[in-house]
């Protein structure tokens, strides 16, 4: 098989194999998406603040230190302080590419780490394939940023009650990708 027909065989199995995340981030988004919201963010401002920070818990410190009208610097503290653990996901993660891997991969993809894309990725037999990891980022982000949208455009129409649920699907996914492989080692 060539290097193009593999490299496009990487990128559909990681748009395959991150379709679950995406589904499940659209629903979480969209809790997201109501909180910013809530705090007087419009869908532009939501998109963006899902697009730099791919992670609720930190989404949510951010937002509610904004909806607070805390100064710039207390907003970029608390989120870099709710997003540490990333810095060590990525730089694990980074161990799995081959050594060929360029610099500028494993940065990319260490900015779009999430719980479940880790988990995806150190759960991948071997060297990881950078193709692969952004097969499963494209479908996840747009899933993330997606339902932050449609949560500050709609997420009134819902009951508080119903669109709290949502956040619950992020653990249930992470368990899913998790569970069988550490069920094998």
């Amino acid at each position: 098989m060539n290097e193009q027909v593999m490299n496009r065989t990487d990128l559909l199995h990681g748009l395959r194999d991150g379709t679950p995340i995406g589904l499940g981030y659209l629903a979480v988004g969209f809790a997201v998406g109501i909180a910013a919201r809530n705090a007087g963010l419009n869908a532009f401002e939501g998109f963006l603040i899902s697009f730099m920070n791919h992670a609720s818990a930190g989404e949510y410190a951010g937002i509610t230190v904004i909806a607070s009208l805390a100064p710039y610097f207390e907003i970029v503290v608390i989120t870099l302080i709710a997003n540490a653990r990333y810095m060590l996901m990525s730089a694990a993660l980074s161990q799995k590419f081959s050594p060929e891997t360029a610099f500028f991969h494993r940065l990319t993809i260490g900015f779009f780490v999430t719980d479940e894309l880790f988990g995806l990725g150190v759960a991948s037999p071997g060297y990881l394939k950078p193709r692969y990891m952004y097969g499963a980022i494209i479908v996840a982000a747009t899933g993330w940023e997606l339902g932050t949208v449609l949560g500050v455009l709609i997420g009134d129409v819902l009951p508080p009650a119903a669109a709290s649920a949502f956040s619950v699907a992020l653990f249930g996914m992470f368990i899913a990708i998790v569970v069988p492989t550490a069920k094998r080692d």
